[in-house]
């Protein structure tokens, strides 16, 4: 490049970006040589070295290699192989062309930029002109940064467990896993690294997803109006750029790149109780005891880390849990099941014959300090040793730790402090140049594994609980993560605070972690730190309730965050908010099923249904649970009415026949002590069942479908039902059960259907009731199957009619004469 060029870039650099820019960086110049690939092309410029691929269909993937060698590590979070996707490649004198699957990168000649246009040439990303990449050696490594244009009207998504509000425009953040005790809406970094974003402007989307296990930053345009980047301090410039124009389709793209979850077995979805902690033993069969006795629904307790020996891993103090083996057994007798923690830290105890250290030890499992001696550090139980994760051979020594739990019929884990959380250590953690081992035989230092350790602890639960129990879906519950680590964890917000600031908090948290791909999530019901008030405590179940996630926890030094804890009206709410959570199980379970298959997240912002609607782009407060609900949760102290705004189409108050148009008024809303306000959509099949007091219960008398009928010729009126045994992997060899519903409403004729996509599994109901809203008027007659049927009921006052189909699992057809 001439002087003259280089000299204007460099102002315009200190210009757009500051003294970051001028500080050393060394940025691409002009493209020299283009080298074509079968998916893509190398683009030579001097010494450095830019790919530009298509690695599956609508993803392309753009690395840097400045001293021209790529890196060959394989990625801890991308699973999805290459796929063969036709590529197209056009060169021009000004850039050069990869086309694949109606999406284009054009990588610029001069400065060496990449751009991404979709299929009628609308930009969808580009890389600032005047900021071409750019990488900064230093001492412990290169740092690397991207600039992209941020126009005006674009908002953006994602970063996983991030504070303040969804959308992440105007702010800067840092992807470094850290213990982050109380944090509040400003506090960044919290516990997970995931460095994934989507970006939406005008309803079309693209996901950007970085691929890098150092400490990196986003910023949204606070270092320049008008300028994205990211990078980081360490490792590869490796991003993959994820096409729409759906914002489903990004995520849907996003976990096949990085996985999916699993489906979760059926109890992990139920109300979970949970404190830190319940000791000793007769304290849990108390809290057991009430839960049923008060008939709150329940399906899990959890025993935080005081049930073990001088808190250490994997022992279990017998001084304070006698019968411990039986406990769990009785537990389970009442349909609770026994979570129990696990974390990684296990005590630095030698000659004691503490078997998870001394097994460890044999094994050579535990990380080693630069000279060689083992690393310690304190944690809960004082000196600790700390598992290097990134071997395989000791990813398995660990899974094989919970043979004797998994014996005693435990049923579920927690993995806590595995950021990891060191007490003693640089920064809250291990010292950055601690070497971790990998099964090459090379060695990484912390550094470059911190972010990833957390994500490598749960796999190695997940994996070890495979080879013990390979019939049973396992459950982990995991604090710290990266990208990938859906694939074998659920996870929860950390240790929030018991206020309205943190209740209202909990919705954008969980909505950007489900467009991180980690849909099972929730946060502590009531708060971690802290004691709630009855009103707050109340409207934290109500908002629990409809969290992938539902669970219940509190600090040792907090009063009782129980459901029956402030008298009998704040129990009532509680148990009605609870009730409603396994009435919609069969809902909830579909959506489960349909976020494992496609990536849909449980939990979702309403621009992913409905992309085109602006007003929603900033909205943190209401949702979408699954696709058909619609969650509007009062977290705030208000007395006074406010309004809720409704996603576009019609929408009726949940269980009635009242309905609302979301371009008329908004609707007013009592914030007073009720039930949190939800509406389903107009043309929704909901799938339910009757009460009951865990999942292991099976339901009385039939499914219930509730139709909520659309204007004739309208919305799409649909539904679906998924169900399995709910515990094994019989699902994987069709053992499953899949129904699919429809319905119309027309001048002359309302009618639903059922058609029987997949009949693998016979369910536990052999009848459908099914309650049509929207029925004003008294039909003349109700047909099954085309034969007229006795027995329906029309209420005037509900504007409901109520019928039963017979006859099980079979396609039928129901049709309303009006």
């Amino acid at each position: 490049m001439k002087a003259t060029h280089w000299a204007l870039v460099a102002a315009l650099l200190f210009a757009v970006a500051g003294p970051a820019a001028a500080a050393g960086w060394r940025h691409l110049g002009d493209a020299d040589r283009v080298e074509r690939r079968p998916d893509g092309v190398v683009v030579h410029s001097g010494t450095a070295r830019l790919e530009v691929r298509v690695h599956a269909g609508g993803v392309f993937r753009v690395r840097l290699a400045p001293d021209g060698t790529f890196d060959a590590d394989p990625s801890w979070a991308v699973v999805q192989g290459a796929e063969p996707v036709r590529v197209r490649i056009d060169e021009t004198r000004a850039a050069v062309r990869v086309v694949g699957d109606g999406v284009a990168a054009i990588v610029q000649r001069s400065p060496l930029r990449v751009d991404f246009v979709d299929g009628n040439g609308r930009t969808l990303l580009a890389d600032e002109a005047s900021l071409p990449l750019a990488w900064l050696p230093g001492e412990h490594g290169t740092r690397v940064r991207v600039w992209k244009s941020m126009p005006e009207d674009e908002h953006y998504y994602g970063l996983g467990d991030k504070a303040g509000p969804l959308d992440r425009r105007g702010r800067a953040f840092a992807m470094w896993n850290r213990d982050a005790y109380s944090w509040q809406g400003h506090t960044d970094p919290l516990y997970k690294s995931i460095p994934f974003f989507i970006g939406l402007r005008g309803g079309i989307a693209y996901g950007v997803f970085f691929d890098n296990t150092h400490r990196s930053s986003f910023d949204f345009g606070t270092e320049s109006d008008g300028v994205l980047s990211f990078g980081a301090e360490g490792g590869a410039l490796d991003y993959y750029f994820i096409a729409g124009p759906q914002p489903a389709q990004v995520i849907e793209r996003y976990t096949a790149l990085t996985g999916r979850t699993p489906l979760p077995p059926l109890w992990s979805l139920g109300f979970q109780q949970s404190r830190y902690s319940y000791n000793p033993e007769a304290k849990v069969r108390e809290i057991a005891k009430q839960l049923r006795e008060h008939r709150i629904p329940a399906d899990a307790i959890y025993l935080d880390i005081d049930y073990q020996k001088g808190y250490a891993p994997f022992t279990v103090d017998r001084a304070q849990f006698p019968g411990f083996e039986r406990m769990i057994a009785d537990l389970r007798g009442e349909g609770l099941r026994t979570v129990l923690i696990t974390d990684l830290h296990i005590k630095h105890d030698p000659g004691n014959g503490y078997a998870a250290f001394d097994s460890g030890l044999r094994a050579d499992a535990f990380i080693r300090n630069p000279d060689g001696s083992l690393y310690v550090g304190e944690v809960w139980p004082g000196d600790a040793v700390f598992p290097d994760f990134t071997l395989s051979r000791v990813r398995g020594w660990w899974g094989g730790l919970y043979r004797d739990f998994a014996a005693m019929g435990a049923a579920g884990y927690w993995n806590d402090m595995n950021e990891p959380a060191v007490f003693d250590g640089p920064g809250g953690t291990m010292p950055l140049d601690t070497p971790h081992r990998m099964d090459d035989g090379t060695t990484r230092e912390h550094r470059e594994i911190h972010n990833v350790y957390g994500m490598l602890n749960a796999r190695a639960t997940y994996e070890g609980l495979l080879e013990l129990q390979p019939a049973r879906r396992p459950f982990v519950l995991t604090r710290a993560a990266y990208a990938g680590a859906q694939r074998y964890a659920a996870t929860w917000t950390g240790d929030n605070t018991a206020s309205w600031h943190h209740l209202a908090q909990s919705t954008p948290n969980l909505l950007s972690l489900g467009l991180s791909g980690m849909a099972l999530a929730g946060d502590d019901v009531g708060g971690f730190i802290g004691s709630p008030p009855p009103d707050l405590l109340t409207r934290w179940f109500q908002l629990g309730a409809f969290n992938p996630v539902f669970r219940n926890h509190a600090a040792t030094d907090t009063r009782p965050h129980e459901a029956w804890v402030d008298g009998p009206q704040h129990e009532v709410l509680r148990r009605e908010a609870i009730e409603l959570r396994y009435r919609l199980m069969p809902y909830l379970y579909t959506a489960a099923e349909e976020n494992a298959r496609t990536g849909m997240p449980i939990m979702r912002p309403v621009f992913l249904r409905y992309p085109q609607a602006e007003a929603f782009y900033s909205n943190d407060r209401d949702f979408l649970f699954g696709g058909d609900l619609f969650v509007a949760p009062v977290v705030d102290e208000r007395l006074d009415a406010h309004a809720v705004s409704l996603p576009p189409g019609a929408w009726y108050a949940f269980g009635t026949s009242q309905r609302f148009v979301a371009s008329k008024e908004p609707v007013r809303i009592d914030p007073r002590p009720s039930r949190t306000p939800l509406y389903a959509r107009a043309g929704a099949i909901v799938p339910m069942q009757a009460l009951v007091q865990h999942t292991g219960e099976v339901p009385a008398g039939p499914l219930e479908l509730q139709v909520y009928l659309p204007e004739a010729g309208s919305e799409e009126c649909r539904g679906a039902l998924y169900q399995d045994d709910g515990e094994t992997f019989g699902y994987r060899d069709g053992k499953f059960l899949r129904v699919t519903y429809a319905c119309s409403a027309e001048a002359a004729v309302a009618s639903v259907s059922a058609q029987v996509a997949h009949d693998g599994f016979t369910p536990w109901w052999s009848a459908t009731r099914v309650t049509m809203f929207g029925v004003p008027q008294r039909p003349s007659a109700v047909r099954v199957d085309g034969r007229a049927i006795a027995g329906w009921k029309h209420d005037a006052s509900a504007k409901t009619v109520t019928l039963e189909v017979r006859g099980g699992v079979r396609d039928w057809t129901v049709e309303v004469l009006r």
